[in-house]
Order: structure tokens, then C-alpha cells, then sequence
């Protein structure tokens, strides 16, 4: 019995079924190499208890073998009877042979060590002392058959002590075996849960962490770094497939002192910053690479500023707005007085278009300051996208159908307000730059990785690969009458409700996509 619990483990069935089929093959052995010397010094009738006895016990390891099967009887019961069995099929054989001096008698040894042993201890002593007492009983038989002498006792007592010292080594060993195996169970639990930490840290671990051998094959990554790649990462794989970050490896490797590039790896539209890591003193050996993201890091960076002058970005716009509206009047009525003066007309456009465009600027500065107001709700999102995306066409006056697919039962937590807001600005977006056709815009849910989705697609030309690294950018655009903050606060809105706002890579022919993750740290529930 283990020291974990009462009731024995397979291993101890196992153990107990090994037993018996060793017990079974010594029997057979016993038969076939005994029985013709039965033949010839015994007679018929001893002849035929010694081919009685076999059978019988070959019989009983059948029924062993099926209560060992079916596990029953109880364990130390089963053993228990099968030692005795043992014990008599052997010191019976002995008589039968000519008691102790048949030399038969060593026999019990290896059976009361491996009962023992079996048993881890229990009862071991108790299956020495049936041999002894079996053995000191088939002597005092022999006695008073008068085939041994009063004073043929010294062999079987040294048999007896033979066996109280193997059952006292089996108890012993047994009990090593018992603290090694509990001592090995400890330790497996240890192991297991330090691993099932490892897996937790390194999945959730901001930067990218990929295991490469010394073969340059992967071993193990986590979420992050496929997403950061996105590109399969599997087990097995040779790093090859990544030439960008295979490069980057052997250039490490030549030499470790030497700072490691930036990746730019294709298709993924980020870049990376490695840091490579030797797993051994060796550095062509198993190596543990880390990949930040500088995007993130240049986001926290911005975060940091726009922390900084969000005080005074507020102040500024609201102190800005009087002045504004001052010279958006003046430029009303500059217009007016320029009659069919083009240069005037001219002049007051350029100052009509400007304070226009400054105006949206200090609103969405103010916006900035706001994202933080969150009222998360539950949302039926295939009711509200309707309802949503009828209002956007009458706004917009917008007379192609917008394509949605969304399933009935899709149900996130965002503030309707703020979806409302980001929804505007993605789709207004799209319209700008697709086709204009009936399937140039379209608005799908899906859930993937547990977490619904929502898609804004439209067949327009592709972000330009050098502007993806500033695509969520503040004050970044490519239009001269943009402000470069809707992508920047719609992001910042989905960080607020606990969503991720991202551009999705495809194919040139595939056009756009923008996509919202939502219930992203928030415990929502999700499909």
C-alpha cells in the first residue's frame, strides 16, 4: 500500500498480476522438471498427489488471474491467499520429495520476498511465519512417519529464521520503496503544477516567447507570439519558415554581443524587436527568443505624452474655441462683403475651410478626455447594427445597401454610445475609399477563440505598408483635411470597454478590414 491512500493503485494489481504469472510458469517448471523423478523413486500413488497437487494449483492461478481481473476479492486478501497457496503447493512438494532434504524448502525465499514486496510491507511478517510454521509442521510429519530423526531440527529452524529475515528485508525495502514513491508522487505534483505556472506566465506574458533548439526547430510558443507574427507556429517546425527571424538568429549567434536588429517579418505588419536568450552556456544551443512589439512600445510612449499634455490639450481647446468662432464669424462676414471679389472670395474660403478643420480638431481633442466615461451595457448586436446602419445611410445619404451578417444570438457588453461613435468612424472610412457598389461594404460577426468579432470590410486599395506602423497614430493621415485622431480615439474607446480595435492583413484583391475583438479582459461572457 502507498503512503497516499488506503485503498492499493493499479500498480499494486499490476504487481499482484505479475506475481501470479510467475507463480504459474515456476509451477509449470516445477511439473515438468519434478515429475520424472516422482516417476521413479515414488510410487504410483504418490505419482499421481504430486500431478493432483499441480493441477490444483495451476487451477487456482486461473481463478487468481480472473479475481485479479475483476478486483476481487479485496487486495491484501488475494495476496494474502495466494502466499499461503504458495507455501502449501511447496511444503507439500517437499513431502512428497522427502522434506528438507529434497532442498526444496529454499524455494519459500523469492515467494515471501516478492509477497512482501508487493504488499509494501503489510503482512509480510504474518506470510513468515505460515512458512514456519508450515515448515516446523511438515518436519514433526516426517517425524512421525519415521523418516527423519529427533535431531534433524537445526536445518528447519535455519529455514525459519531464512524466512523471517527475508520478510523482515521485504518490510524493510518496502518501506523505502513506500517513502521513494511518495517522495516521487510529491515531487510529480510539484512538477506538474510549477508546469502548469510555466504554461500560465509564459501565456501570459506581453512579449512574444518562442523556444528554438539547437537544430533551429520550434519547441514551444505562446499566443503572443503567434499573433505578433501571425504566421502558424508549431511544434517541430524549422525556423526557416521565418527567414526574417532565422537571420536574426544566426546573426546572434556569430555574435552575441552584437545588438539584434529590428524584424519587420512579412505579412505580419509589425515590427519586432528580438532578444534572444541562451538556454545552456552554449549559444548554438537551445535558445529562448523574446519579441517585443515596438508598436505596443510606441504606443505606451504615446500614451505617456498624451498623459502629459491631456491637461493642457483640454485647457487649450476649450481657450481655442472663443478665438475660433471669433474668426469663423469674421470670415462670414468678410465673404459677404466681397461681393464679386474672387481674390476675397478666395481668402474667406481658405479661412472658412481652416477653422472648419481646427474645430473638428478641438472636438476631437475633447473626446480624448471623455474616453474614460464608460457605461458598459449588454448589447443585442444584430438588432442594434440594423438599427445603426439604417441611421448611417439616411446621415450619410449613403443610397447602396451596406451588407450585415450577424448572427441572432450575439450578445456583448460596450457602451452604446462609444460602438456608435467607433462604428461611425470605421464605416464612414470605408465608404470613402470603396467602389460604391451594393457588396463594396460589408459588416459581419463571428466568434473565434471564444470571443465575438465584428468586421468592418470594404474593397478599397490596402493601407500603404509604410504607414501601418502609424495607422492608430494620433494626428496621423494621409488627407489634408483630416485630423489623424478618429482611428486614434476609436482605439482608445475599445480599450476602455475592454475590446481591441486592429487591422486585419489580406491579400491585395481582398480589400480592407478592420476588426473589433470584444470581452477581451473584462469576464463577459462568451459563446
Amino acid at each position: 500500500m502507498s503512503g497516499r491512500g488506503v485503498f492499493p493503485s493499479e500498480a499494486h494489481w499490476r504487481s499482484l498480476a505479475l506475481f501470479n504469472v510467475f507463480r504459474l510458469l515456476a509451477a509449470m517448471a516445477l511439473f515438468f522438471s519434478i515429475s520424472w523423478r516422482v516417476w521413479l523413486t515414488r510410487s504410483g500413488e504418490a505419482y499421481d498427489a504430486f500431478i493432483t497437487l499441480a493441477l490444483i494449483d495451476v487451477a487456482l492461478s486461473v481463478l487468481f488471474a480472473i479475481g485479479i481481473h475483476r478486483r476481487r476479492p479485496a487486495f491484501q486478501i488475494q495476496l494474502s491467499v495466494q502466499a499461503v497457496t504458495d507455501i502449501v503447493f511447496l511444503v507439500t512438494l517437499m513431502h512428497l520429495l522427502g522434506g528438507i532434504k529434497s532442498g526444496l524448502g529454499i524455494l519459500l525465499l523469492p515467494y515471501l520476498a516478492a509477497a512482501g514486496l508487493i504488499s509494501r510491507g503489510r503482512m509480510t511478517l504474518f506470510h513468515a511465519a505460515v512458512a514456519s510454521l508450515a515448515l516446523l509442521g511438515e518436519q514433526l510429519m516426517q517425524m512421525w512417519l519415521g523418516l527423519a530423526g529427533t535431531d534433524e531440527f537445526f536445518v528447519p529452524a535455519l529455514l525459519c529464521m531464512a524466512c523471517f529475515a527475508v520478510a523482515w528485508l521485504a518490510h524493510r525495502l518496502a518501506g523505502f520503496a513506500s517513502e521513494s514513491e511518495a517522495l516521487a508522487y510529491a515531487r510529480g505534483v510539484d512538477l506538474e503544477n510549477l508546469g502548469q505556472l510555466n504554461a500560465r506566465i509564459l501565456q501570459d506574458v506581453s512579449d512574444g516567447v518562442i523556444v528554438i533548439d539547437a537544430h533551429d526547430q520550434l519547441r514551444q510558443s505562446n499566443a503572443q507570439a503567434q499573433r505578433l507574427i501571425d504566421a502558424p507556429l508549431l511544434a517541430g517546425q524549422r525556423i526557416d519558415a521565418l527567414p526574417a527571424l532565422a537571420r536574426a538568429l544566426k546573426a546572434w549567434r556569430r555574435d552575441p554581443a552584437a545588438p539584434a536588429a529590428l524584424l519587420q517579418l512579412e505579412g505580419a505588419y509589425k515590427t519586432l524587436r528580438p532578444r534572444f536568450v541562451p538556454l545552456g552556456p552554449d549559444p548554438d544551443g537551445s535558445v529562448l527568443v523574446y519579441l517585443e512589439d515596438m508598436d505596443r512600445l510606441r504606443r505606451e510612449a504615446q500614451q505617456l505624452k498624451l498623459a502629459a499634455l491631456g491637461r493642457l490639450t483640454a485647457n487649450l481647446a476649450h481657450e481655442i474655441r472663443n478665438p475660433l468662432g471669433a474668426i469663423s464669424h469674421a470670415g462670414q462676414l468678410l465673404r459677404e462683403e466681397a461681393g464679386d471679389n474672387l481674390l476675397m472670395q478666395k481668402l474667406t474660403r481658405i479661412i472658412g475651410d481652416n477653422t472648419r478643420r481646427l474645430e473638428r480638431m478641438v472636438k476631437d481633442v475633447l473626446e480624448l478626455n471623455r474616453r474614460d466615461r464608460v457605461e458598459m451595457r449588454p448589447i443585442v448586436l444584430g438588432p442594434w447594427l440594423a438599427t445603426f446602419v439604417d441611421e448611417f445611410c439616411q446621415s450619410e445619404q449613403i443610397q447602396t445597401p451596406i451588407i450585415v451578417a450577424c448572427p441572432d444570438d450575439v450578445m456583448v457588453r460596450f457602451d452604446p454610445g462609444h460602438l456608435h461613435q467607433v462604428l461611425w468612424n470605421l464605416l464612414r472610412n470605408g465608404w470613402r475609399y470603396c467602389s460604391k457598389r451594393p457588396d463594396s461594404l460589408v459588416v459581419s460577426v463571428a466568434c473565434n477563440d471564444g470571443c465575438w468579432q465584428l468586421n468592418v470590410d470594404n474593397d478599397g486599395p490596402p493601407v500603404a505598408r509604410d504607414a501601418l506602423t502609424q495607422l492608430f497614430e494620433p494626428f496621423f493621415t494621409t488627407e489634408s483635411k483630416g485630423t489623424g485622431l478618429g482611428l486614434y480615439i476609436a482605439r482608445e474607446i475599445c480599450a476602455a470597454n475592454a475590446a481591441r480595435l486592429e487591422y486585419v492583413s489580406q491579400p491585395a484583391e481582398a480589400g480592407v478590414r478592420f476588426r473589433i475583438v470584444f470581452g477581451m479582459n473584462d469576464g463577459q461572457e462568451t459563446p
